[in-house]
């Protein structure tokens, strides 16, 4: 039986590897886990709907390992469901879960009622992915275990309020735990989050450039090479909101510009042109890029959070 204290004591750092669409994959999980954050990936990624199961053995095989290898236990892992009535694979990816008996599921984009009573039953995790209070008031009433809240700046499908405002709302009416999201790149932001209430910084684009990441080369290479000016957000590759590399709007035929002036709808293209597609085509990617100077192993990614984590907490207490 997990609880948000049992999940965040199995795990080294207070930071959750956000489930990136195409990007996290098996290989990027594990090394999260093993460094000592918990690692998760949209069951969307496994295709077809029955590599999950392949996926979730294959996981908790590495992580068998690391800990006969190590000695220690690697931090838990988890796994996002789309619960929108769009998702055909939703109730067979439940099953699988359930089964698995995965410690967190992460659910996005409608209420998780359904998902609450299923993992709850084996004694697993939910938090949901919330932008505003509206959706935080209802998932809370779902019975979710944690909050998930995507503030301005995340990679993805991101809101547009301040971590600070949001945070600060929530926490009037939510005692469970929290987990913040936007543009934290570094472990002074894990610290941040810490500091303003959250149980955990939950961090993606961070991990996008990581060896064991399933994005491209492309992907990787605009990362490194970006900032923060080089995000735009716009509704136009899903019809809601979220943060793109512009680089690769451009790649696509379409301008950054018009694309950040976009209505939210979904792209139209006439004459049977082809469409270019979010995620695969259309590079998404937070606002924190700017301190992603290379492409190196998880490992060394989270031993710099640690450090840096560590360093800003000290400066605090000193001041």
């Amino acid at each position: 039986m997990w609880t948000t204290a049992t999940l965040r004591r199995a795990a080294r750092l207070p930071v959750i590897g956000a489930p990136m669409f195409l990007t996290s994959g098996v290989d990027l999980v594990v090394a999260q886990c093993r460094a000592g954050i918990i690692g998760t990936f949209p069951a969307l990624n496994a295709r077809p709907q029955e590599e999950l199961d392949r996926w979730l053995t294959r996981i908790e095989d590495g992580l068998a390992r690391a800990e006969a290898e190590t000695g220690r236990k690697p931090a838990p892992y988890g796994v996002n469901l789309i619960v929108h009535d769009s998702n055909p694979r939703l109730a067979e990816d439940l099953e699988v879960i359930a089964a698995h008996r995965v410690p967190l599921v992460i659910t996005s984009l409608s209420q998780p009622g359904a998902v609450v009573e299923r993992v709850h039953a084996y004694g697993g995790l939910v938090f949901h992915d919330v932008i505003n209070v509206r959706h935080a008031r209802k998932a809370a009433g779902a019975g979710v275990d944690g909050l998930i809240l995507v503030c301005a700046g995340a990679g993805g499908h991101a809101g547009r309020l301040s971590p600070f405002a949001l945070a600060a709302e929530v926490r009037q009416f939510f005692d469970g735990a929290l987990a913040l999201s936007g543009a934290i790149s570094d472990g002074g932001a894990v610290a941040a989050a810490e500091a303003i209430g959250c149980d955990f910084a939950y961090v993606g684009t961070l991990f996008l450039a990581a060896r064991e990441s399933m994005a491209s080369d492309a992907h990787k290479e605009m990362v490194v090479a970006g900032s923060a000016a080089d995000v735009v957000y716009s509704p136009m590759f899903t019809g809601t909101h979220g943060n793109y590399l512009a680089a690769s709007i451009a790649a696509a035929g379409i301008d950054p510009e018009e694309a950040a002036f976009a209505r939210p709808r979904r792209m139209d293209f006439a004459q049977g042109a082809s469409k270019p597609k979010a995620w695969k085509e259309i590079y998404g990617a937070g606002q924190g890029i700017g301190s992603i100077g290379e492409i190196l192993p998880v490992g060394d990614i989270v031993e710099r959070l640690d450090g840096e984590r560590r360093a800003a907490i000290a400066a605090l207490c000193a001041s």
